[in-house]
């Protein structure tokens, strides 16, 4: 680790000397920006872990990007607007050398004469009546959708964005109306409204979130536009690289505090909308269950009070919307990779550290295998900060000791959703189930791969293992998995591949890195890829990610997930392989336990209707057309949501499953009520998971492999 360090304290010093000529007055804001552009490029440059020719072909990835950035649904710009910003498409490399901003600026004046000219469209449409009678779409293809020719083309555009909206209202209210009722004479009678009031009233409704998103976009900063514009930059490096001013940098900080009173999940820009990247475990929204990794936010309503459309609005306008007090409701209304539209509410509260923690039970099938040891782990955590702290090695240690002290069969560790956390807790892990060795390869930039390796020659346990992996495994939990396959130590079980993120980032200050007047300051800092992860046996997790030795049907297996949806992402590498080998358990029948567990799956209804489900998944998210005619829209409804319902219902108990908790375990889980009812949920979810239900079979496959220390034969890389 002091490699890296010394490494990038060395670049930094020659940045700080690269900026010494910067002018030391006259904090003139465009003087400033172009400091900041000047010297985001050149700790890119100087810095990044695959810095980027400045030319052509880089202009036209700005060009592009940037252009998404400012109106990526094509409702506010015309071709003619576009024509005046094309010239700069190709010469943007060469502008930004020289500090030039003339595409900046020419930008920010076509986008807010543009918004100034729409609000007037918005209000003349929605102030008359509309029909949903006829057989009209919505298209969505953004990316094959030319820019209206026309101002009147750019209208009838608005129309269609207005009519779904209003439909979309229309549809609920009349939802809402049928179950509403007033007493008349003590009897309890409907009060139905009719389709004009309904109607009337879902354009007023429309009328008034758009007058809150014009006012949002009224009170748009200059600066805000330029740090889109940066990174608009940043981003053709890769998608993990981005600035942040001032005001950025700590709503980036309050996202990762555990202190926050909120839903608890990761939220980034989706075009227009707002996309959840993670949900936070032991948050409400990870309680709660109903709001996953991929959903798209399209409205938040606080409890009692209309939904707000938050279609346009700032990342850190939607944080503050959702984010609220411990106690309060918000609603979100969200679209599911299905393309179904869901209203999900959540109770705020702060996120229950506990459930961020490592914690086991034991699972088993009768007449198949019981007595089998289960590990959760929902994130490499490290409290660098405490000595007392929690460690997620020293923790899962603890575990696997207690499961080890009750006889059980074999291990499975769970990583499905964690998006991974501590390096060195890693290592160390992975010493868990080795004796010792290398567990993953570190590489900077220019220099040879660094190996990270377990030094201590002891280990934790030495029977059976399965890892269960999904696509939203990520970072460190692609080690670790990684490292147990290529040792042929552990069966990787899970969805096609995990996340693909093979890559480490850095906060770099711009303050810090830069001799300048305090005048200009604060400029912002730059989140900078400067290491790539690298497997043992010398291949990437980046990119293509683990894929596991057994691939089971699972919701996203046939849509792009992780690392794979961004254009920018970087490229899948190789290193020479370290030296690996290790005799504690070594899986000598994998072919046989995989080709057993095909055969099960493959007959299993449940897996069946997983894999049928994650098909129509696919062909929804490729839908780029929606109807408008009232009638198919109820219809495109109603269909999804009997097919989720369908779905839903496959998730019963499984026959013949068994959990319960560790005799270790029992003082601690029964202290309190919310500690017992915690532990009810736990081992509620256990009884329906048909993934850990075929980990089981998977562990009873591996006990040919059980032979004494004596008999074992050394497993070395070839």
């Amino acid at each position: 680790m002091k490699i890296k360090s010394f490494l990038i304290f060395g670049l930094i010093i020659g940045v700080v000397s690269l900026f010494a000529f910067y002018p030391k007055n006259n904090a003139d804001p465009i003087e400033k920006e172009a400091i900041i552009l000047r010297s985001v490029l050149t700790l890119m440059d100087k810095v990044h872990f695959k810095p980027k020719d400045i030319n052509d072909d880089f202009s036209k990835k700005i060009y592009k990007n940037f252009l998404t950035t400012l109106d990526g649904g094509k409702r506010f710009l015309t071709q003619s607007d576009i024509d005046q910003l094309k010239q700069y498409e190709t010469t943007l490399d060469d502008n930004i050398k020289v500090g030039n901003f003339d595409f900046f600026n020419k930008s920010v004046e076509l986008i807010t004469k543009a918004q100034t000219k729409t609000q007037s469209f918005y209000k003349d449409i929605l102030s008359k009546p509309m029909s949903f009678d006829k057989n009209e779409f919505i298209s969505y293809d953004f990316d094959n959708m030319p820019y209206a020719k026309t101002d009147k083309e750019l209208k009838e555009r608005w129309f269609t964005i207005l009519k779904s909206s209003v439909l979309d209202e229309v549809v609920q209210m009349e939802n809402s109306n049928s179950k509403d009722s007033v007493k008349t004479e003590g009897k309890e009678t409907k009060e139905v409204k009719t389709f004009a009031q309904i109607e009337k009233e879902a354009r007023e409704k429309v009328l008034k979130d758009y007058d809150k998103l014009y006012e949002r976009l009224g009170k748009l900063r200059r600066d805000d536009r330029f740090s889109d514009y940066i990174n608009s930059i940043t981003e053709v490096f890769d998608p993990h690289s981005s600035y942040f001013n001032q005001n950025d940098k700590n709503d980036f900080d309050v996202s990762f505090s555990g202190k926050v009173e909120g839903i608890g999940a990761k939220l980034q820009s989706d075009g227009e909308f707002t996309k959840v990247t993670e949900i936070v475990v032991g948050g409400p929204a990870w309680k709660q269950k109903d709001l996953e990794a991929n959903d798209v936010i399209m409205k938040v309503a606080q409890d009692g009070q209309d939904a707000l459309d938050i279609r346009g609005m700032r990342i850190d306008d939607v944080v503050s919307k959702i984010r609220g007090k411990k106690g309060t409701k918000v609603t979100l209304t969200v679209k599911k990779v299905n393309g179904a539209i869901q209203n999900i509410t959540i109770l705020r509260d702060e996120v229950l550290m506990e459930e961020s923690f490592a914690k086991s039970a034991i699972v088993g099938k009768k007449g198949v295998m019981e007595n089998v040891g289960y590990i959760y782990l929902p994130k490499f955590y490290a409290d660098f900060d405490n000595n007392k702290g929690r460690f997620s090695f020293t923790d899962v240690a603890i575990e696997v000791n207690k499961l080890k002290k009750q006889g059980v069969n074999g291990i499975i560790l769970d990583l499905r959703n964690n998006p991974g956390g501590s390096l060195n807790d890693v290592v160390k892990m992975g010493g868990l189930f080795i004796e010792e060795g290398p567990i993953v390869q570190v590489k900077s930039r220019g220099q040879e791969p660094y190996v990270m390796s377990d030094d201590d020659s002891g280990y934790g346990y030495d029977g059976p293992m399965v890892v269960l992996v999904n696509h939203q495994s990520a970072s460190a939990s692609e080690i670790l998995a990684a490292a147990l396959q290529d040792y042929k130590r552990a069966v990787i079980i899970g969805s096609t591949s995990t996340y693909g993120k093979g890559t480490v980032q850095r906060f770099l200050d711009l303050d810090k890195s830069i001799s300048i007047s305090n005048e200009f300051k604060p400029l912002g800092q730059v989140k900078v890829t400067i290491q790539k992860y690298y497997r043992i046996n010398g291949g990437s997790t980046q990119l293509e990610g683990v894929v596991p030795d057994i691939v089971l049907p699972d919701a996203l297996n046939y849509v792009k997930v992780g690392e794979r949806e961004n254009e920018s992402a970087m490229e899948w590498t190789k290193v020479e392989p370290a030296k690996y080998s290790q005799d504690v358990f070594v899986i000598k029948n994998l072919e046989e336990v995989k080709a057993n567990s095909k055969n099960r799956t493959a007959n299993n209804p449940t897996f069946v209707a997983i894999d049928n489900n994650a098909k129509n998944i696919k062909i929804q998210s490729e839908r780029k057309e929606f109807p408008l005619e009232i009638k198919a829209y109820k219809k495109d409804i109603d269909t999804r949501k009997a097919s989720s319902k369908k779905f839903n219902d496959l998730f019963v108990d499984i026959d013949g499953f068994e959990d319960g908790n560790l005799d270790a375990d029992l003082a601690q889980i029964n202290k309190d009520s919310v500690s017992i009812g915690r532990n009810i949920n736990f081992l509620k979810g256990l009884k329906k998971d048909v993934y850990i239900d075929e980990a089981i079979n998977v562990i009873k496959d591996l006990q040919v492999n059980r032979v004494t220390m004596t008999d074992k034969t050394r497993y070395h890389q070839e």
